[in-house]
Parts: structure tokens; sequence; C-alpha cells
């Protein structure tokens, strides 16, 4: 596939299917789930949607946790898309939480009264600025490629973080402050233009294949 005459990048964010460990309501994290058939569907219709539509990208990128490699690999097939796997957009690693369901980590777990910034999720988990640090990388990487069409395949607290990067906007204790919430096979395009250094977002969580 030839590369995008353009100088600005388009970056889609997506995250992945549905996965058994969110059919299940389990904590995830680094914990590797795959997709369950209905996550499967969602991927396909995705890619068929974007086949229709005549998207293009120049370069896909995932994580290689099993739900988005699956995601980024039905979606690669359907688009003829190569693809690359890169741990740095992996999920947040959660410590203990990792396949938990909700109810058992309440128990096991109890939120305490505050969260500071540097604080460890579940006791061995990734804090919340280390999340922010890693999306800060992840969006740095991108920017050392050249102006083109991006494709990142990824999960949902690491695009969150990834949203505050690019909006300069640091995360805040006790999880205060803005959200950006990713559905499942939910996508996110953003422009940003070199010369000006500045970003657009063009639709948040938008998923008009289903």
């Amino acid at each position: 596939m030839s590369r995008s005459n353009t100088s600005s990048y388009y970056i889609t964010l997506l995250r992945h299917g549905e996965s058994v460990g969110n059919a299940e309501n389990r904590h995830q994290g680094q914990a590797d789930f795959p997709l369950t058939e209905k996550g499967r569907d969602q991927a396909q219709a995705l890619g068929n949607y974007w086949k229709k539509a005549g998207t293009r990208f120049d370069y896909a990128v995932a994580s290689p946790q099993s739900r988005a490699k699956e995601t980024a690999e039905t979606i690669a097939h359907a688009l003829s898309l190569s693809l690359t796997f890169d741990p740095i957009w992996m999920e947040r690693n959660n410590g203990k939480l990792a396949g938990l369901r909700f109810e058992e980590a309440l128990v096991k777990f109890p939120p305490p009264d505050f969260i500071h910034l540097f604080q460890p999720i579940a006791e061995t988990g990734e804090s919340q600025w280390e999340l922010y640090l890693r999306a800060g990388q992840a969006l740095n990487s991108l920017m050392k490629l050249a102006p083109g069409r991006y494709l990142v395949i990824s999960h949902g607290a690491l695009l969150n973080m990834f949203m505050h990067a690019v909006m300069g906007v640091p995360p805040q204790p006790n999880f205060q402050g803005p959200r950006f919430r990713f559905s499942n096979t939910g996508f996110t395009t953003l422009v940003y233009k070199p010369e000006n250094g500045l970003w657009n977002i063009q639709g948040h969580n938008t998923r008009p294949h289903l």
C-alpha cells in the first residue's frame, strides 16, 4: 500500500471487541482474555464497514494481548493491512486485580479513601502517573514516524491516558478529572498538524458499524 500524501497525522484509536473478561465482569489489565463471539462479530463488522467506506491506513500497531491482537488481525485481514505489535500499547498493569470479578475485587481490595497519583494499583500495578507516562511514550512513538494515517488497537485505560497526553491534561488524584471512555470497538480519530502543533478530535468513541 502506498503511503498517504499528507503533511498531517491521522490517528485512529480503537478499543478491542468484547472479551471474555468484559462479559464476565472481570478486571482484565494484563490478564489475557480472548474475544467472545460477540467481540469477533464486532471486529468483523468494523473491518467490513471500513472496507466498504474505502478507509485506508498506512500503518497499524496493536497491543499483543489476545483481545486486541484478535481484533487487529480481523480488521487487518479485511483491509489487507500489515500489522505491528508493541507491548507499549498493552492495558494498564492493574496488579492483583487482574482476573478478579468486580465484586470479588471489592472484598479483597476495597478502594482507599484517597488515591494519590503515584500509588500502585492493587499493591503491584501501575500508578496513574506511570500509566500517563507510558501513554506519552506511546504517543511519542507515533510522532517519530512520518505523517500519515495510523491505526492503533489497544485498551480502554491506556487509550484514556493517551487522550490525556494529547490534550496535555495530567491525571488527577482519586481518579478525578476528565475520562475518555472507549466502548468495545469504539474508535476516535485525531488529526495532528505539525506545522502549527494543533490537534483536532474528529468524533470520539464512534461505532457506526454496530
